[in-house]
């Protein structure tokens, strides 16, 4: 979450005119993360988040987004659900963007993801894994496979200023990764950006899954990688065995993972570390002027890549 759009009290006050939830009294912007425009906004109905979409999401992906965000909290997990208008739209303009409000969960994320987190966490993901499965609709992941060289290719002049050489060996990296992609893997609706700022837990149980938007159609397996990435390596770079036991202890309590599962886990995380490096350092490179938000490091997911290029087995995760 972030902020790129402001949002004037005269536009809120308009916008919030089609909505039946009350009267705005309080209104602030939320600085974490990367991608939209994000406010916390209380009416005198309650506590909502108001999200205004920016560059990197596609405007026709959007009912598909809320449309599996509703499909789930259909299904029981704790995600946000999108309000609806008076006029029965989810989606409205508002600033020069198109926004949503959605309904506020409550909870605090992990600043320093315990070994308890992860076992949560893996088995949530599980659910969803399962919950999405009744929902029809596809989403092609922009930012799988097929998005990492043309992104690599928008960052190689300027490369170097972030590390000497790194362009190239990202190169060379990528070049393994795609040719040892697997091409059949269990696969369904995924939410690809499970960060812990992006799970909230309450009284020892999670309380929220948010921030959908890197949502799509692809293998499940990925999705476990993303999260091994996110929450099983230390402050020092250095890989957690037992945190990742327990995300995958956790997943496997509700869904088993195949054999070929298992054997892709080492390309897999490394085609998630790539992912999260690209477009970290695109921003980097690309840091949009006067926003409310700080570009993340690049170079943390360089070193989780090289970990994972170091991979023998599944076993290295625990497996």
């Amino acid at each position: 979450m972030a902020v790129y759009t402001e949002v004037t009290d005269e536009a809120l006050t308009a916008f919030l005119a089609l909505f039946d939830i009350g009267g705005v009294v309080a209104f602030r912007g939320i600085a974490e993360g990367v991608e939209n425009s994000n406010y916390a906004l209380k009416t005198t109905t309650g506590d909502f988040i108001l999200t205004l979409y920016e560059k990197r999401v596609d405007p026709a992906d959007l009912p598909w987004f809320l449309g599996l965000m509703e499909h789930l909290a259909a299904q029981g997990l704790p995600c946000p659900l999108p309000v609806r208008a008076m006029s029965g739209a989810n989606l409205n303009p508002l600033a020069g963007r198109i926004a949503a409000i959605t309904t506020f969960l409550p909870g605090v994320w992990p600043r320093r993801a315990t070994v308890e987190h992860c076992e949560l966490l893996g088995a949530a993901l599980a659910r969803f894994h399962l919950a999405g499965q009744g929902f029809a609709p596809v989403r092609e992941n922009a930012l799988g496979p097929e998005g990492w060289a043309p992104l690599l290719e928008k960052c190689l002049d300027r490369a170097d200023e972030v590390m000497a050489n790194l362009g190239t060996e990202l190169s060379g990296a990528l070049q393994n990764i795609l040719r040892e992609w697997p091409k059949d893997l269990p696969s369904g609706h995924i939410h690809a950006d499970l960060f812990p700022d992006n799970v909230f837990f309450l009284d020892g149980k999670i309380s929220g899954l948010i921030d959908f938007y890197f949502a799509a159609t692809d293998f499940y397996a990925y999705d476990v990688a993303v999260c091994l990435n996110a929450w099983c390596f230390e402050r020092d770079f250095s890989f957690n065995v037992t945190k990742s036991r327990a995300l995958l202890r956790g997943y496997m309590a509700h869904r088993a993972l195949t054999a070929a599962e298992r054997a892709a886990l080492p390309v897999l995380a490394q085609g998630s570390a790539m992912r999260f490096l690209l477009t970290r350092l695109y921003d980097w490179l690309n840091e949009a002027q006067g926003a409310l938000v700080t570009p993340k490091d690049p170079l943390d997911y360089y070193r989780r890549l090289r970990f994972h290029r170091d991979v023998a087995s599944e076993a290295a995760y625990g497996l």
